[in-house]
């Protein structure tokens, strides 16, 4: 099963505001699973894409353009480098889907005739609504519009049933986060975004010190640390960064 993702950025409240519409459709039927604007990026990718995940199950490939959050390319115009990977390509390798760069004109010019679809008729139901902030139109989009538009606009399938695999996995924070390899400290400390963050005594071992782990920046603002498969630190905000540390230097202790 093929699902294609493309963002198109226009003036969706007729005025001075430019947003992206993020768009993720079965390549197959033209049925649209995701839709919302957004800045497109990273964050914003990974969140469509959990979403449609959560809601659908897992499926076999993503077909994408050659945007610097799906692929890196060494220089303009050459093929895209599958040896190294960005973070949406990490999270989509760990689930198994494999993803496809789109290099033919043909497939870009779907995507053109798609989103003129979008652009003359969204603007319209916007401002008939009455819908002039980004949250409110995304709860249009969401709960009204996407229905609407697939009943429209939707081939249907030649067979019946779904392609989509049942979600066994209960770690998609951890996949749908930016990942960043850090080695702790000898204060078992580590030091991520300019800041010390502190990881409390496990029953894993005493200290972690010279430990390789992974920090997490979640979806939704947060951070988590692991050392393998254990979260060994989460935190809610930047704050809680160094809290544990200041208190700890007025008790006079030492940090773990």
């Amino acid at each position: 099963m093929l699902l294609h993702i493309d963002a198109s950025q226009h003036r969706w409240f007729c005025d001075e505001r430019w947003y992206d519409l993020l768009v993720i459709m079965d390549d197959a039927t033209s049925e649209i699973y995701y839709a919302q604007l957004v800045e497109e990026s990273t964050r914003t990718v990974m969140t469509g894409l959990r979403e449609v995940i959560e809601q659908k199950g897992l499926f076999c490939a993503l077909y994408s353009d050659r945007a610097s959050h799906f692929f890196l390319t060494p220089k303009t115009g050459e093929p895209v480098d599958h040896n190294r990977v960005t973070q949406v390509g990490r999270a989509l390798r760990e689930l198994g889907i494999q993803l496809i760069p789109a290099y033919s004109p043909q497939a870009r010019g779907r995507s053109e005739r798609g989103f003129g679809t979008w652009q003359g008729r969204l603007p319209q139901e916007l401002r008939l609504r009455g819908l002039t902030m980004v949250d409110a139109a995304n709860q249009f989009l969401r709960e009204h519009y996407l229905s609407e538009f697939n009943q429209r606009f939707m081939v249907k399938a030649a067979e019946r049933g779904t392609a989509f695999v049942p979600l066994r996995r209960k770690d998609l924070d951890l996949v749908f986060a930016l990942q960043h390899e850090r080695v702790v400290g000898r204060d078992n400390t580590v030091s991520f975004a300019n800041r010390s963050w502190q990881i409390e005594r496990t029953k894993l071992r005493g200290t972690l010190a010279g430990c390789r782990v992974v920090v997490h920046e979640h979806l939704h603002e947060t951070l988590s640390i692991t050392f393998g498969p254990h979260v060994v630190g989460r935190y809610q905000s930047a704050a809680m960064a160094t809290e544990t540390k200041i208190e700890l230097r007025k008790s006079g202790r030492k940090a773990a």
